[in-house]
């Protein structure tokens, strides 16, 4: 009696020991998250959002949507990020796994013998099974069965991780909606790159047949002995110059055609398109709503949002390590040393039930080390998420400051390509009748062309300045 009471003291004072060392957990200097962000983008207060707009919707180009509708069915970079997710879905059920009992089936067979002149062999050798016959020698053993292991998820260590694996989860599916955000509007960048290309081609097929028609001027000229040979010859390698220039062209529109086919998964080939619609699609005005809605509709704020979550959670898993841990096994089966023996009931039955307390004591270093690691990196999440929503509010001012100053550099370039394209006229009515020279009509046509070239330049600025905002704004994934 006095050895039971022993025991059940022992007992006692060990749990209270365990449970005293194991329970204190370092003390851990935190972070507080600072998500707010500015109530708006400078003087307007708009509530209209074009973030929320489908891109089938914002972008209204019957081209651009097929294309963009092809690379969200073939894109291998979003079909890779597909796969990231279906990783991190396994993971969840992985998670969820070890918080639950793990049953399995087990049976075996196999032989013995051991030494006679042991305690193990000496004990066989007393043992009868039937009067006058001693157990068998070796001594076979069969076993069948069903075994049980659960560790009892008191400190919700198991379930915080599974909850940890769910945050990341949907944190790999807002990964893959950024994706599709920077792929819709990466296709719509290059694809309106291509229609200033190829305004810019007209643009010089024009300038050419208007250098061709001087050269024929100058060239009458020199006959009538109003022209030298030097004026010829100057016009003569302006047209070859800008000629020249067609081609340097149509390489970038190869290049920006290929770009657009590698976005799409497929191998080079003409990109379908209606170069008139440079001039017609200008896809109306953005609104860019107010900054909270960042925190809604940007996909990479809430990836960085929910791995934040994530990181919380690692360390209350961590903390978890240093409270003690209560496991349960059980099983249930038959063994015999003989098939005929092996289903004998109650004779052959075996089973066993066990519970363990575990708990660290001494040398926690690693455990300490882990712990650390998940505050430095819940740490790092905050940090991240705060430039993550910085960097949002940023980019969008700066599209919309970009919108209005390209709109007015458009309407200053506008004046300046009419009132060139008015001086090519004057130039060459002023050349004809020997009132301006052929270098004043050389200058006069290079500048023209230059000037057209910068407002289709513009032009293309403007219509990617409108997709980088709604991108911005965290628009097209929905």
């Amino acid at each position: 009696m006095f050895r039971n009471k022993l025991y059940k003291s022992t007992g006692a004072i060990m749990a209270i020991v365990l449970a005293y060392t194991a329970c204190k957990a370092p003390a851990l200097t935190t972070k507080e998250v600072n998500n707010k962000v500015p109530d708006s983008y400078g003087a307007t207060h708009d509530t209209l959002n074009s973030g929320t707009v489908q891109w089938s919707t914002f972008f209204t180009d019957q081209n651009l949507r097929a294309l963009i509708d092809t690379a969200l069915k073939n894109n291998q970079e979003l079909n890779i990020t597909l796969q990231e997710i279906e990783i991190t879905r396994n993971e969840v059920q992985a998670r969820k796994g070890e918080y639950l009992p793990f049953v399995g089936i087990r049976g075996g067979a196999g032989v013995e013998k051991v030494g006679r002149y042991t305690s193990q062999g000496a004990g066989d050798a007393s043992t009868e099974i039937k009067p006058g016959k001693e157990m068998p020698e070796p001594l076979p053993d069969f076993l069948v069965g069903a075994y049980a292991t659960w560790e009892v998820d008191i400190w919700h260590k198991l379930r915080n991780a599974k909850k940890a694996a769910v945050s990341r989860y949907l944190a790999s599916v807002e990964g893959r909606n950024f994706v599709i955000t920077n792929l819709i509007a990466e296709i719509a960048n290059s694809y309106y790159e291509l229609l200033a290309l190829d305004n810019q081609l007209d643009i010089v097929k024009q300038n050419i047949g208007i250098q061709q028609n001087a050269l024929e001027i100058v060239k009458a000229q020199k006959e009538a002995a109003r022209a030298t040979e030097l004026a010829v010859r100057k016009f003569e390698a302006e047209v070859l110059n800008t000629q020249s220039l067609q081609f340097a062209i149509q390489q970038q529109i190869t290049e920006t055609e290929n770009r657009i086919n590698l976005l799409l998964a497929r191998y080079p080939q003409p990109i379908v398109r209606d170069a008139q619609a440079f001039q017609k699609d200008r896809m109306g005005p953005v609104h860019a709503g107010l900054p909270a809605q960042l925190l809604v509709n940007r996909p990479d704020i809430r990836k960085a949002e929910m791995e934040l979550a994530a990181s919380k959670l690692d360390i209350q898993v961590a903390r978890a390590q240093f409270l003690p841990s209560v496991g349960i096994s059980a099983s249930f089966g038959y063994n015999a040393f003989s098939p005929a023996y092996l289903l004998r009931t109650p004779e052959s039955i075996l089973y066993s039930l066990v519970g363990d307390l575990m708990a660290p004591l001494v040398n926690k270093n690693a455990i300490k080390a882990n712990y650390y690691n998940a505050n430095a990196k819940q740490t790092q999440a905050i940090y991240q998420y705060e430039r993550t929503i910085l960097n949002a509010y940023i980019e969008v001012a700066n599209q919309l400051s970009n919108i209005g100053n390209l709109e007015k550099s458009y309407a200053l370039k506008a004046k300046q390509v009419e009132a060139l394209t008015q001086s090519i006229d004057i130039s060459g009515d002023l050349f004809k009748s020997a009132r301006a020279d052929y270098m004043e009509v050389l200058l006069t046509q290079r500048d023209a062309l230059e000037s057209r070239f910068e407002l289709v330049e513009t032009q293309k600025q403007q219509m990617n300045a409108l997709v980088n905002i709604y991108r911005a704004l965290g628009g097209g994934w929905k």
